[in-house]
């Protein structure tokens, strides 16, 4: 073999191959065999692509493994010998080359560190030719969540069934087959399966034919996919049930066959959010038909597999009786989120996972888009704002990452399936739509699709296509719509659709504005907004910021471009107010110097109903976050939030809490017991009157009824009397029914918490859990029992609960003030086995790390953090991004109770007394 590496080598000089620094065979890395490996670069070369993949894959459920046969029609582009593509954790054999002179053994080397192989051809694959490979292949099937997995679940009667799906999104479809695994690498699937009779298989395309093979087996055959990124080839064997619906579309939903009772609300929201789809892009939906699988162990929320789409149980399955109004909204917005990559992902596909934002940012974008107008009783606008905030958290610290941003290897990919990616993305999406208006917005996103499909794209090119959208070509086969607009140029011209969003893409963070107004005059000043006591930090950045105002004379609103660091607006006469960033549709934040928060604040007490729920919502966001950086006073702060009792927006509300109850969290992991209940009685308080006019029942809007869950949950965990009472006896009384009685679905949360509170209760709740088939049920009671201060109860848990569940527990119990210790220590004790089973990198561990620590504000607790992370290798997440942020985060906890937790007491003093006098 020796032989052959010397040949080969030899043979990399004559053919003038990338043999990559200065062709010294002795830094290439090195295969499992000694010998030199080809290449040595993460990304594949760009000499050989793949057109067309023929698999055949038998998976065997009961020894848990499978074999196949991958057949790879190649393009070649280069003349070479030498052929590289992924495979992980698979036998490979058998590797012949299919040429026009025959067929011939390859000789193959492996690399796993980069999960690559190396076919060698002894003599040239020629440019322009055609040529087919054929690899032979084993593996088992996957423990963690990704590649060709095992999942099981249990029926009613105890029997534990096993099936097998797919995840390949980023980087695994390289653990299923050999390929080219690299979204670039576009190529059309025929895939074949072979099961048992008692299963079925489906994949991305209709079954075209079923053979009988010797021993009873059975081989489906799926018809060639169009042309795809490897990410989006799926395929399940299992048991389950489905139901269809064929509009222009056929339709199914496949879930276990106890639970295809919760699959009708799915089935009609596909169809009607297929539709939408269809219309809104101008584009026909690609494929013969749409299935929509509920899979019993999947670590995302959704995967949106090109015509087999995949979900978390909990994300499809809705039994009308039993889930709540958020289990509504939520089911529908992964539903609208997964179709709307159908187009925007799949049929345009991002070149690298650097502008992984192109299609997550967009796809969050489009749930609020799409169900605006397909759902709008589910107002989906009033929590759009959340996800902006969201954003804005991870985006105020140092260690945060531009929206398009280098990635190379495998855990910085998964890195980038973040709120950034996903929030932030969604956010200077919706700021660009109110900026260009929707309409030409609309149609430079269909030009967009068009211009690209079956293509891949980087950031510029959607940039393109938004700026010049009536002077295009495509005008003439436009649509009505588009010409109608184009005729009446309502559009600022010459402007660089670029030049702006780049500054929002290709910069991290995001900027805060200062105004000030004097007179008729408004000064404005731009500079980063970030969390941190180094000033220096925050040079060097400017965007161009599309601002909105209204002002007290007038709600039209106002638009100005602010470009430079700092600028001055003239308003055309004296105002007694000023709100910009109207409705929040900019992703940046206000201060409002000298007098500014003084008159917003004087508005909020006599008026608050002159500015939007989501106006009101921003402004409590702003002021708060502004104390952190400390251009804002604490008392400021608290003085705007008194308005709170007279709110009754959901966003506004809360908004509230969520700068609120912080502040007594941070207090419940330190020994101040008196301030954190003052400050806990504060919140009471304030939302007393709001609390008292909920009612018991599931009536109203979905906004009203989102809100009631979680005031009444919030009352209970408080402690407030009326609350804990009313849930008490209902408690009972479901319990004396033996969990028949049905409770009203909007305060069942409430209701279990209270019950999760005695031994006995907690006992019941819990064998109600092991044995409900309702998913929505069953992650209520789940996390009631996380949030009972009970300190014994949690190790019966394991077994009983779905590994995928687990994070979410962790999280929940860190939260609690008898269990925040308890799921330090689990995440500590289990670290090996957490990255193991969920992926460095993944949102899952990352979304762990920080919930688990984020409210820690004490030094010690810092060392401690500290002390573990540090102690991690490069191999086992010691370069993982939110390591950085738990560290920040912590940091700025230190800092902020260092500064205010005196004008906090101070300010809470001076309010019960002035209160005591009230009463008097």
């Amino acid at each position: 073999s020796s032989f052959i590496s010397f040949t080969f080598t030899l043979e990399l000089f004559v053919l003038g191959l990338p043999l990559p620094n200065q062709g010294q065979a002795k830094d290439l890395p090195i295969a499992t065999n000694g010998q030199p490996f080809p290449w040595d670069r993460m990304r594949l070369p760009k000499t050989i692509s793949p057109l067309h993949y023929d698999l055949t894959i038998h998976p065997n459920l009961t020894t848990l493994d499978f074999t196949g046969v991958a057949r790879i029609e190649l393009d070649v582009h280069e003349d070479t010998s030498i052929i590289i593509l992924h495979a992980k954790q698979m036998q490979i054999s058998n590797v012949l080359l299919l040429a026009p002179e025959g067929i011939r053994p390859l000789h193959v080397l492996e690399y796993p560190h980069f999960h690559q192989l190396a076919l060698l051809s002894d003599s040239v694959l020629t440019k322009g030719r055609k040529y087919e490979v054929q690899l032979e292949f084993a593996a088992n099937l996957s423990d963690s969540y990704h590649g060709f997995y095992k999942s099981s679940y249990r029926t009613s009667s105890g029997e534990v069934r096993v099936m097998a799906s797919t995840q390949f999104e980023a980087t695994f479809a390289r653990a299923a087959f050999p390929c080219f695994d690299e979204p670039a690498f576009k190529a059309n699937f025929t895939i074949r399966i072979i099961r048992e009779p008692r299963h079925i298989a489906i994949s991305n395309m209709p079954k075209v034919k079923t053979v009988e093979l010797p021993g009873g087996l059975l081989e489906d055959h799926f018809d060639t996919t169009i042309k795809m990124s490897t990410y989006l080839v799926a395929y399940i064997v299992s048991d389950f049930l489905s139901v269809s619906k064929t509009t222009q579309h056929g339709i199914s939903v496949y879930a276990v066959p106890e639970k295809i009772n919760q699959t009708a609300y799915a089935l009609d929201a596909a169809v009607k959010l297929l539709d939408f789809y269809d219309n809104y892009y101008d584009i026909p939906y690609q494929l013969p038909k749409h299935d929509l699988a509920a899979i019993p162990d999947f670590q995302a929320g959704a995967m949106e597999n090109w015509g087999l789409s995949t979900y978390r149980e909990t994300g499809l399955l809705f039994d009308p009786d039993r889930s709540s109004a958020s289990d509504k909204l939520g089911i529908t917005k992964v539903i609208a989120h997964e179709l709307a990559h159908q187009w925007f992902g799949n049929l345009v596909t991002m070149e690298w996972w650097n502008d992984l934002w192109l299609k997550e940012g967009f796809a969050k974008f489009m749930e609020y888009i799409s169900l605006d107008i397909s759902y709008p009783e589910l107002h989906v606008d009033d929590f759009f704002l959340g996800k902006c905030f969201d954003a804005m958290e991870v985006d105020s610290l140092s260690s945060s990452h531009p929206v398009s941003t280098p990635v190379e290897n495998p855990m910085q990919i998964q890195e980038m399936f973040d709120d950034v990616s996903y929030d932030k993305g969604a956010c200077i999406l919706n700021m660009l739509r109110d900026f260009l208006t929707p309409e030409a917005f609309e149609i430079g996103i269909i030009q967009y699709l068009k211009r690209y499909s079956y293509q891949n794209t980087v950031s510029s090119h959607l940039w393109e296509s938004l700026t010049n959208i009536c002077s295009s070509d495509d005008l003439d086969e436009g649509r009505l719509k588009h010409r109608e607009f184009c005729a009446k140029r309502n559009l600022p011209s010459g402007l660089d659709v670029r030049a702006i969003m780049d500054t929002w893409t290709l910069q991290e963070g995001f900027p805060l504005v200062t105004v000030e107004v004097r007179g008729r005059e408004v000064r404005l000043s731009q500079e980063r907004y970030l969390k941190t006591d180094d000033p220096s930090l925050t040079e060097g950045f400017l965007w161009q910021i599309p601002l909105t105002y209204m002002t007290s004379t007038s709600n039209t609103i106002q638009r100005f471009l602010l470009k430079t660091k700092t600028d001055i607006l003239y308003l055309p006469e004296e105002v007694d107010w000023v709100k910009f960033n109207v409705d929040m549709s900019g992703y940046y934040m206000v201060h409002y110097a000298g007098e500014g928060w003084n008159s917003i604040i004087r508005l909020l007490q006599h008026n608050h109903t002159a500015l939007s729920g989501n106006d009101r919502a921003n402004l409590i966001h702003n002021v708060f976050q502004l104390v952190s950086i400390g251009k804002v006073r604490l008392d400021t702060a608290l003085e705007l939030s008194l308005y709170l009792s007279r709110e009754t927006e959901i966003m506004a509300v809360t908004q509230g809490f969520g700068e609120l109850v912080p502040l007594y969290k941070l207090m419940e992991k330190r020994d101040m017991a008196a301030l954190e209940n003052q400050m806990k009685g504060y919140i009471v308080d304030l939302f007393r009157g709001l609390i008292d006019r909920q009612e018991w029942t599931d009536s109203g809007s979905v906004s009203e009824r989102v809100l009631r869950s979680y005031l009444l949950l919030f009352a209970c965990v408080r402690n407030y009397a009326p609350c804990v009472t009313k849930a008490t006896q209902l408690f009972n009384k479901w319990k004396d029914s033996d969990g028949t009685l049905s409770l009203p679905v909007d305060i069942t949360m409430a209701v279990f918490v209270i019950g999760a509170r005695t031994p006995e209760g907690w006992d019941f709740l819990f064998e109600k859990y092991r044995h409900s088939m309702q998913m929505s049920v069953k992650s209520r009671m789940k996390t009631a029992m996380t949030v009972t201060s009970l300190q014994d109860n949690r190790a019966s848990y394991g077994e009983v609960m779905k590994t995928q569940d687990l994070p979410g527990v962790v999280v929940s119990v860190s939260k609690n003030p008898h269990g925040y210790k308890l799921a330090w220590d689990f995440l500590r004790a289990n670290w090996h086995t957490l990255i193991k089973k969920f992926d460095l990198g993944s949102s899952t561990i990352s979304h762990m790390v920080t919930q688990v620590t984020n409210q820690y504000s004490t030094r010690e607790m810092l060392d401690e953090v500290r002390s573990f992370f540090g102690s991690l290798t490069e191999e086992t997440g010691s370069e993982m991004r939110c390591i950085q942020q738990t560290y920040e985060t912590i940091e700025d906890n230190i800092r902020w109770m260092d500064t205010n937790l005196p004008l906090l007491q101070a300010w809470l003093n001076k309010r019960s007394h002035k209160v005591a006098h009230e009463d008097l």
